[in-house]
Parts: C-alpha cells; structure tokens; sequence
C-alpha cells in the first residue's frame, strides 16, 4: 500500500489540465479553416470539383461544409491557399447550417442545452454511444477521453451501457441500413428529455460514402441533432470542446 501512495506522490499529476490551460496540440494538426478567396484567380468551380466529397462550394462565394469535409487537404483549394487549416480544435456546432464556413461570415461556437436540459445534463450527463457503421476511428478517439490523461468523469460525463440509463445518444458512422432500426430503437428507449449528438464526419453527412443507400447519409433527418463535431475522425480535445459548451462549462469568447 505504501509503494503505491509513493508511486503516486511520484507521478504526480497526470491529468491536462484542459479547459483551464490550452491543450498542446501536434505541428500537423488541421483545424478551423481559414478560405482566401480573394486568392482565387479561376473558376473556382475547379476547386470545388477537385472535392470528391463535395465539401467546397463556388454558389454564393467560396464556402467549405464542415460536416462534409475529411480535412485531409488534397483538394484543389488548399493547394491554391484558398483554404488553410488552422489550429483551432473548436469545431463543433449546434446546428447544420453553422458548419458552412464561409470567409465573410462570423465565427459560430456551439451553444449550450435549452434551460431545462441544461438544468438536468450540466453536472451529469449520462450518454449511450451507438456505432452506426462506422470504421472505428470516432470511437477511438471517443474512448481517449476516458483515459487519465482526460478523464472525462471529472466532467461528470459517462458512457453507459443501456439507453434506459442514458441521457442522449451518441452517434457515430453513416447509418447503415443494417444499424438504422437499432439506432432508432436505441434513441426510442432513452427517456426524455434527451439529446443528441453526431460525432465525426460520417454521422453528419455519411462521410466518404455519402449518398450510398446501403451505407446511409448519417443521422441528420432521422434524429433531432443537437450537437454536431466534425472530423475524420475528430481529434479527443474538438470532442471534448463540443460537449463541455454544449453543457455552458466553457464560456463564450
């Protein structure tokens, strides 16, 4: 027992200290993008052709759909410098339309809960992940958060393994035809009020298999979504920045 308290007292403290304190995040880490579209001096319509995804669009101005795009930046538009990622983890947003970036409009966050779930979720959130098809990744990085250098407990933010224990729905992968009725039994089984959330870039839009009947168009249409964070997969810190505004522990700029 004393090797042990000593260890301990040697280790010290593991845990980041995020939301706090920035997290480190690696040199090549691709997050909010920034479009120049004064840059472009074609039409850009190339650009948007060279997104097998259709993440870029030219209709309206140059704009770049978060819950489209695979941030794997081999499209026409990075290499032009009309697009460049950023930094910035803070991904997430409460609606689908706020994940249409666009370079004259403003920068959307995502917002906390209405009041009520607000006053239910904000000290204990309690969410059933369902795996809808995905490939994996999501749900890795998902399950860094549950390490003890995040330790989303501290959070008072679960997952649970029944839905009848659960406060929302944790979605991940297109939606297969094979997951869509488990998915929707699933969300039928949580007790309400209750919410919603896709994680990652399949869940929101069906990721690179997009418009595939076997492999679904993600969970939008068929849930009400109440927090999108987009990525391929999304890296554990925009997870966590997603969950912890939704939840108002992280205050608005």
């Amino acid at each position: 027992m004393f090797r042990a308290i000593l260890s301990r007292l040697k280790q010290g403290h593991r845990t980041m200290p995020y939301p706090k304190e920035p997290v480190q995040l690696p040199e090549h880490f691709r997050g909010y993008p920034e479009l120049s579209p004064r840059l472009c001096t074609a039409d850009c319509s190339e650009c948007a052709a060279s997104c097998p995804f259709g993440a870029i669009s030219c209709t309206g101005g140059l704009s770049l759909d978060l819950g489209k795009c695979l941030f794997c930046a081999d499209c026409g538009a990075v290499d032009k410098g009309l697009v460049r990622f950023t930094r910035d983890h803070r991904l997430a947003a409460s609606s689908r339309a706020e994940l249409v970036v666009r370079a004259d409009s403003p920068r959307p966050l995502a917002r906390p809960l209405d009041k009520k779930r607000l006053s239910l979720f904000s000290r204990s959130l309690k969410l059933r992940e369902v795996s809808a098809g995905g490939c994996n990744a999501c749900e890795a990085d998902t399950n860094v958060l549950a390490t003890i250098g995040w330790d989303l407990g501290r959070f008072g933010i679960q997952f649970v393994a029944s839905p009848r224990h659960a406060d929302g729905i944790w979605v991940t992968g297109p939606v297969t035809e094979n997951m869509r009725e488990a998915l929707l039994m699933t969300y039928e089984a949580i007790p309400s009020p209750k919410i919603v959330i896709a994680c990652g870039a399949c869940a929101i839009n069906g990721g690179p298999f997009q418009g595939s009947r076997e492999a679904g168009s993600g969970v939008d249409g068929l849930l009400p979504v109440d927090l999108y964070i987009p990525g391929c997969p999304p890296h554990p810190v925009t997870i966590l920045d997603g969950i912890l505004r939704a939840l108002d522990k992280i205050p608005s700029p």
